[in-house]
């Protein structure tokens, strides 16, 4: 167990102003934007920084070291997992084994330009089974949703009021893309385009242009500050694969986070029902459902009854997807996964742009497999 002292905490938390496209931006600089944003949340400067896991566009290998350099950070530690849940666990053990002690993560993309007649370009990676066959991403993502669906009897409807719930919120977030898009019902998602059996097109993820970021440090650091930081309580990982390649039935994927929340919450010391606000990366409206099972939040087939009537809306048990995630506020191919983050930490500072959830003290953030647990 590390020091009291040496507890990782996230003290900035910072999101670009979100865009269909931001004319100008490319992913370098609005990512720098990101930055810088989150730095000034948390009343540090470059010169505190000796941590990086920094992701403009999609430069998995070189992001970080291309921005320590160009920050004029002379050396500094790599941090490698994927942004969001990951990174920030990732970053809380290195800060906790005296690794580093202030890490900045961020990511961002800007200057792509989606052809908005397709889907988004990160989702259909070059590969025999995407460009002979077409598995793209809705599609790959609907096979496990059709088959839970066949499996217990779900309606379509029940599946469609998770994202109406989900976009109502981003219409309510002025942050949010698609502000004022709204409000919506189960209805209008069923009577959009049909992309891939179950979802039609408002079931989906959109693409869009922004950057995130965050700043974690040590708890003492975090004590001569000014901001309120967030402390980071438990977290896990957990991947399968590789995907497009390998079918994604649900006896594969319909777990998946599972042994990673155990993990997460054991390390906490939480029950479930300790969790005020639950930030779930939501690129599909079944996912939904599919991480309240693995999370043992219900019985598995019990999902689509536990979330109806208001239980994830604002003011519900369990409020999720607060600023209108990937369907509302912003999907930046790789960003949306700090953002989920951000709000997180926006929740439980009480400064959320819309939808505050009253008397936030434990927050959940998921995306596919990662999890991590923050407490006010």
């Amino acid at each position: 167990m590390p020091s009291s002292a040496r507890r990782a905490v996230i003290v900035g938390a910072f999101n670009t102003r979100q865009a269909r496209v931001l004319e100008g931006e490319t992913s370098d600089s609005i990512t720098l934007t990101a930055i810088r944003g989150a730095l000034d949340d948390a009343g540090l400067r470059v010169a505190d920084v000796d941590g990086l896991n920094v992701l403009p566009g999609l430069d998995y290998l070189n992001g970080s070291r291309v921005f320590g350099y160009a920050l004029g950070i002379p050396y500094f530690w790599v941090g490698r997992a994927a942004p969001g849940p990951a990174s920030v666990v990732e970053a809380a053990h290195a800060i906790e084994a005296g690794v580093c002690d202030t890490v900045v993560l961020a990511a961002g993309e800007a200057g792509i330009h989606t052809d908005r007649a397709a889907v988004a370009p990160w989702t259909r990676p070059s590969n025999e089974f995407i460009e002979c066959w077409g598995l793209m991403t809705p599609a790959e993502f609907a096979l496990s949703a059709r088959e839970y669906m066949w499996r217990y009897s779900v309606d379509p409807v029940q599946i469609a009021y998770i994202a109406a719930v989900i976009r109502n919120n981003g219409s309510r977030n002025p942050e949010a893309v698609y502000h004022g898009r709204g409000p919506f019902t189960a209805e209008d998602i069923l009577a959009s385009r049909m992309i891939a059996e179950p979802y039609h097109l408002l079931d989906c993820a959109m693409t869009a242009e922004g950057g995130s970021a965050l700043v974690m440090t040590t708890a003492e650091r975090a004590r001569d500050l000014s901001g309120r930081g967030v402390h980071v309580l438990g977290g896990g990982s957990e991947s399968w694969g590789p995907s497009y390649t390998h079918p994604p039935t649900y006896e594969r994927v319909g777990m998946l986070g599972r042994r990673a929340g155990d993990r997460a919450f054991a390390q906490a010391g939480l029950a479930r029902s300790d969790v005020d606000v639950f930030e779930l990366y939501d690129n599909f409206s079944w996912e939904i459902i599919r991480y309240f099972e693995a999370l043992r939040y219900c019985e598995v087939g019990e999902g689509a009854a536990f979330v109806a009537d208001g239980a994830i809306e604002i003011g519900g048990d369990y409020p999720i997807v607060t600023d209108g995630g990937t369907m509302s506020h912003s999907h930046t191919g790789e960003s949306q996964r700090h953002q989920r983050v951000v709000q997180a930490v926006r929740q439980l500072r009480g400064t959320s742009a819309a939808n505050q959830v009253a008397d936030a003290r434990v927050a959940l953030v998921a995306a596919l497999g990662d999890i991590v647990l923050l407490g006010a």
